[in-house]
């Protein structure tokens, strides 16, 4: 038996195609202007389902970070942070462009729009001039 198909309205498939056509968005809920990561139908905060999608400055601060050790046949060591973006919103991610152990809390970031076997994704690279 085949895994259901989700609905082309559904939060996540809304978020991915957002991703395709280049745009990084949120959802922010109408009822109380809570900035919501990661997609869903219902606000957290207020439990409204009147949520509106918004694009994201893409701009953040590393909340948490962590260095994955992996043998370099596996692809090396790479780095997994949560970032709190400006909007307010946390997500988890990962920062390119600099070796994982010099990311670290507090580094401003700037979110990019990757692409891996799975599809879309948003990953961050260091912002211009933004150290901790």
């Amino acid at each position: 038996m085949a895994p259901p198909t989700p609905s082309p309205d559904a939060p996540g498939v809304k978020f991915q195609a957002f991703l395709a056509e280049g745009s990084f968005s949120l959802q922010v809920c109408d009822g109380c202007g809570t900035q919501i990561f990661f997609p869903r139908t219902l606000c957290p905060s207020c439990g409204s389902r009147a949520l509106t999608w918004k694009k994201a400055s893409g701009e953040g601060t590393v909340y948490s970070t962590t260095t994955v050790r992996q043998k370099p046949e596996r692809g090396g060591d790479y780095n997994v942070s949560i970032v709190e973006l400006a909007e307010g919103a946390r997500m988890m991610s990962r920062v390119e462009g600099v070796e994982p152990a010099a990311v670290t809390i507090g580094m401003a970031v700037t979110a990019v729009i990757a692409t891996d076997d799975a599809g879309p994704l948003v990953v961050f690279r260091p912002a211009e001039g933004g150290g901790a």
